[in-house]
């Protein structure tokens, strides 16, 4: 392999390791938002901790099954194609999150916001797992391109 060559390699290694890393941060940031603004809108409508706690009941128990499948899953399909998955889910969640009616009863509320936690949970561990994966396996950022199939 001559020198170019291997610049070139580089370079594509750098880039898809920044592109990776700025999609984590990005979903990062908007899992972090849409767990406030669920926090902060049902705390506004009277509901106790424990029962704001109960809300993120079902984003904790998908992401431990995600943890436990998303692995074997990785390992068939590669890691772009968890990550897009992860990052395609929480773009759901958010839509679907947005689609809450202020005029709903209490009880289809609580299971809506539910169900689109219990989405983001799957899509964080997916985009976690895959953004991470080839990060930590390499201990730099020349080699995850080799990765991401």
């Amino acid at each position: 392999m001559d020198a170019s060559t291997a610049a070139v390699g580089a370079a594509v290694s750098l880039r898809n390791y920044a592109i990776v890393t700025a999609a984590y941060w990005a979903f990062t940031l908007t899992d972090g938002a849409l767990r406030m603004l669920v926090l902060l809108h049902f705390n506004q409508l009277g509901y106790t901790p424990v029962q704001l706690a109960f809300l993120f009941l079902l984003y904790e128990f998908f992401g431990i099954v995600t943890n436990l499948i998303g692995g074997w899953l990785a390992s068939r399909t590669g890691l772009r194609l968890t990550l897009v998955a992860g990052l395609m889910l929480q773009v759901a969640a958010l839509g679907l999150l947005a689609r809450l009616n202020p005029g709903w009863s209490a009880a289809l509320s609580v299971t809506w916001v539910m169900g689109c936690q219990a989405l983001s949970g799957i899509a964080k561990d997916l985009t976690k797992m895959s953004a991470t994966s080839p990060a930590s396996s390499s201990g730099s950022p020349s080699s995850p391109g080799r990765r991401m199939r």
